[in-house]
């Protein structure tokens, strides 16, 4: 039996049409690495998880669309952005706002249709103009405040994961996966 907070979450989960995310702290563990290059320059890079990867093509294959919106500009973000299927890619972006109604125009979606998954106070003002808010293990208190599920995992180690198995569970999409992969 699930309480109306459950039967809450897994409602706004299989509505959702676009998966929305930031990318230090959700796709990541919010680590950035600078290593020198050959040419003595310094590089940035960031570790992403290959089930958050993988399960972030799930969505495309049963037509739920995804996107970043980060505050930091990453060529990393952007093959890895390129690698699981993103619809959008947003970099250099700290005023969300206007990104947020750009996709949703683009996407052909409302934004009762929208999940975002955040863990930083630049995330809070797009996490109140979308139907499913979701807060990592390792965001802020402010941000899991407002949250409408907060994750078990944390950013970088499978709170994306978590989040694309609850959608494709709500959504009815996660037996036919796992018959697919002959689990079952």
């Amino acid at each position: 039996m699930s309480t109306p907070e459950q039967a809450d979450i897994v409602e706004r989960a299989r509505r959702t049409k676009l998966l929305l995310m930031d990318v230090d702290g959700v796709w990541t563990d919010g680590k950035l690495y600078n290593v020198p290059g050959p040419d003595g320059r310094m590089y940035e890079t960031k570790g992403f998880d290959s089930q958050d990867g993988i399960s972030l093509r799930w969505l495309t294959w049963f037509g739920v669309q995804t996107g970043v919106i980060s505050g930091r500009e990453s060529p990393a973000t952007e093959v890895r952005a390129q690698q699981v299927g993103c619809s959008f890619v947003y970099q250099g972006h700290i005023e969300k706002i206007p990104i947020l109604e750009e996709i949703l125009a683009k996407a052909g979606v409302k934004p009762e249709e929208v999940a975002y998954m955040g863990d930083d106070l630049t995330d809070v003002v797009v996490m109140r103009r979308v139907g499913f808010a979701i807060a990592t293990a390792n965001a802020r208190p402010e941000v899991k405040r407002i949250a409408h599920y907060v994750t078990e995992r944390p950013g970088g180690a499978g709170a994306v994961r978590e989040v694309v198995e609850l959608i494709l569970k709500a959504k009815g999409y996660w037996d036919e996966l796992l018959r697919k992969y002959e689990v079952e």
